[in-house]
């Protein structure tokens, strides 16, 4: 099961949203005195801190190498009714889409997202940043299925327009500790932590840290901004079917479309890859 803890500073540098969440549970860590966020457990050292800047992470993660470089993490976003949702392409943001939104991310870019329509708040716009830092080793062929969800609540919306900074970190629950629970219970996806604890290290003490959700203190400068965009990583675009579990091909193939792909042509390309029967004339035909 994953689940995920969810980090809120008291104040916020300028004004951007980070918010994590993956379908399970999460955790909510206040920050008091910034010596107190690398409080750990006794006799532990560890190497990332729920602070360190968007990136920091992922990068350190890939110098591990094995199946991570490369990979495309399928990652479903939610959000209240009527969110729309824009992913950033070539340094600046897409058409607006309703959510749920689904995505394939490479591990270790950041993604800056656009979202708009956010209940009770017309008008406004927040600007979050995912982080994929691992992997769910999904069955072959079952990888959309099982989706990394990262959800934008609408207390967590709140708080970042109000100028608070949030940070969610999804995890995948260890299941030689996981408690029992029936699933699709939103209501037992997150859990607070403590105040003065670093929402990582509590990630990383119940199962393996997969994601990174930040939400609030900082809005797009003028004119184009790759930093703003952290270079526009390349994802793959999945449609929110179920009947789509599979995950197309990568951006930058010769069958791709600009820069990204949807499962639609990549269903297409498989189907036309299947062996097919050839016809014969009756007579050759034995």
């Amino acid at each position: 099961m994953i689940r995920s803890i969810r980090f809120l500073a008291k104040q916020a540098r300028r004004r951007d949203i980070y918010v994590g969440m993956l379908a399970a549970a999460a955790a909510f860590c206040c920050l008091g005195a910034a010596a107190t966020l690398f409080a750990q457990q006794p006799n532990a050292h560890y190497l990332h801190h729920g602070v360190m800047p968007p990136g920091a992470i992922g990068s350190q993660q890939l110098q591990r190498g094995g199946p991570l470089p490369g990979f495309y993490q399928p990652v479903e976003i939610k959000a209240p009714a009527g969110v729309l949702i824009s992913l950033a392409m070539d340094n600046q943001f897409e058409p607006p889409a309703e959510a749920p939104r689904k995505a394939g991310m490479l591990i270790g870019a950041v993604y800056r997202l656009r979202v708009t329509n956010i209940p009770l708040a017309e008008g406004l716009e927040v600007f979050p940043t995912i982080e994929v830092i691992d992997r769910i080793y999904a069955p072959p062929g079952q990888e959309v299925r099982f989706a990394i969800p990262i959800e934008l609540t609408e207390a967590d919306l709140k708080l970042a327009l109000s100028g608070k900074f949030v940070t969610r970190v999804i995890y995948l629950e260890d299941p030689r500790s996981a408690t029992p629970t029936r699933g699709n219970l939103p209501d037992h996806n997150w859990f607070e932590a403590a105040p003065g604890q670093d929402p990582l290290a509590v990630a990383d003490g119940l199962g393996r840290p997969v994601a990174i959700l930040r939400l609030g203190a900082r809005l797009p400068e003028q004119g184009v901004d790759a930093h703003f965009f952290f270079g526009s990583p390349p994802f793959i675009d999945i449609p929110a079917r179920p009947e789509v579990n599979f995950l197309p091909p990568p951006p930058g193939l010769p069958s791709s479309e600009g820069g990204r792909r949807g499962a639609e042509g990549s269903a297409a390309d498989a189907k036309a890859k299947q062996p097919v029967a050839q016809a014969y004339p009756a007579e050759r035909r034995q």
